[in-house]
């Protein structure tokens, strides 16, 4: 291979002739099970969420209850309601979840990701649009842990002079 390859006809001809076979990736197809729903699961600090999602008048069900019942404050369910607004399905998925540990705002925040995930899953499409509002990246922030000889994480006893 001392040859030098000064223009496209050398590159050819050291190439053999062969033409450079260019693989498309494959669409994706969509994940559901035999009921015709998806499944993922969503996570957010200390809270973990399993999330169906399946075709329906846009009924959410989180551990049972409603969700005006489980998430009371508007805020945590306008949190819930948004993969839907962005991808520009709402009111046509029913959801059920169950979610696990943390506090109120985390398990919103898992539910959320959630139904993105399940979103995406149900209909490829729409994963543009949830990836670009960040829905399908999961929130890595988490409290830090307490540190020996310290109060707190970084919080540190009350100087005292005498």
């Amino acid at each position: 291979m001392s040859e030098e390859i000064k223009s496209l006809g050398d590159l050819e001809a050291v190439a053999g002739g062969a033409e450079a076979v260019v693989e498309i990736a494959a669409p994706r197809e969509p994940v559901r099970d035999e009921l015709g729903r998806s499944y993922a699961t969503g996570k957010r600090k200390d809270a973990v969420a399993r999330v169906w999602i399946k075709p329906g008048s846009g009924k959410v069900t989180v551990n049972g209850k409603e969700m005006h019942a489980y998430f009371a404050r508007p805020v945590l369910q306008m949190i819930l309601r948004q993969p839907f607004q962005v991808a520009g399905v709402e009111d046509q998925f029913d959801v059920m979840a169950t979610v696990k540990g943390g506090g109120l705002s985390g398990q919103a925040g898992a539910v959320k990701h959630g139904i993105s995930k399940a979103l995406q899953l149900y209909d490829p499409a729409l994963r543009g649009a949830l990836k670009a509002a960040g829905f399908l990246t999961r929130d890595s922030r988490v409290v830090e842990r307490k540190k020996y000889g310290k109060r707190k994480a970084r919080r540190s006893f009350q100087f005292s002079k005498r």
